[in-house]
């Protein structure tokens, strides 16, 4: 199968959220598919000094549904994603020089996503669909996407560790893909635009700037629904302001990852993933992420 669970929701902002290969994939029409995956992370947090929290580490426990429609609009292949994840994580370091740690357990935000391949990737379905792809060679697609983070996870306005945001986040999304016998390359670019926080902690007003991310996906198909993805990205901005005063915490974050989908039958498949990130400023978080996932479609 070409579709899985997405990429795993961190609870502090970083890559991870966003290493998604096959995003772009030629999904035949009126599809509909449901994944659910495990996930482990952990990782150390680098905090700006003015928290007065040093040796931050963090482990943190993901399960996760996701629920893909395809369909066609204007003449064209398009998608609609709903994905929603349940999670138990500690973070641990020391406050003011004390040793500290605090559990969170709950929903993290919603996240929808809308989907339409602008050129390639035509709208078929059954055996149109099958004889399309055992026809073509190569192939461009071209995508355009907005994944929109609703602040429905959990919150606690007086605790600086949350899963929830509270707040919307919307990021429009552009991709390339190209196929060529069993290869596809995948280029995709986002923008992250978050409305403000004016719930955040103790009372004040947290606002971020733009987040920017840029990846790349090599793919290799060894038969229908198995295959291999090595993936890599950069996101930079999204310093925050509290009460309009600039944090300094620019964020430039580094990732890499490796993805493999294994087919169980003709409508079930397993994805397994490893996901790492490494900050590349003074404030960030350096995590690794390993998951398993399962999806079927009908």
């Amino acid at each position: 199968m070409s579709a899985g669970i997405g990429a795993v929701l961190l609870a502090t902002p970083c890559l991870a959220q966003d290493i998604e290969p096959r995003r772009w994939s030629h999904l035949p029409i009126g599809a509909n598919f449901l994944g659910g995956a495990y996930a482990y992370s952990s990782g150390e947090i680098t905090f700006n000094p003015v928290l007065r929290i040093e040796d931050g580490q963090f482990d943190l426990q993901t399960v996760g549904l996701q629920y893909i429609r395809s369909f066609e609009l204007f003449g064209k292949s398009a998608r609609f994603d709903l994905a929603q994840a349940y999670q138990s994580g500690t973070w641990k370091g020391l406050l003011d020089g004390v040793p500290a740690s605090v559990d969170r357990e709950g929903f993290a935000d919603t996240t929808l996503r809308f989907a339409i391949n602008l050129y390639g990737a035509p709208p078929l379905a059954g055996k149109e669909f099958a004889a399309y792809n055992a026809a073509k060679d190569c192939e461009d697609i071209v995508g355009l996407g907005l994944l929109v983070r609703l602040p429905t996870g959990e919150y606690l306005q007086d605790k600086l560790i949350n899963l929830g945001s509270n707040r919307y986040t919307f990021t429009p999304q552009l991709g390339w893909v190209h196929n060529s016998g069993p290869w596809s390359f995948e280029l995709s670019g986002s923008a992250s635009f978050a409305t403000e926080n004016d719930e955040f902690f103790k009372g004040n007003t947290l606002e971020e700037q733009v987040y920017f991310v840029g990846q790349g996906h090599i793919s290799y198909t060894f038969r229908p629904g198995l295959w291999i993805t090595a993936s890599t990205g950069y996101g930079y901005g999204g310093e925050s302001t509290v009460n309009g005063v600039a944090s300094d915490d620019v964020k430039g974050n580094l990732g890499w990852a490796l993805s493999i989908g294994i087919p169980l039958s003709r409508t079930v498949g397993v994805k397994l993933a490893y996901i790492g990130t490494r900050t590349q400023e003074d404030t960030g978080a350096d995590t690794d992420t390993i998951s398993a996932g399962i999806s079927m479609m009908w």
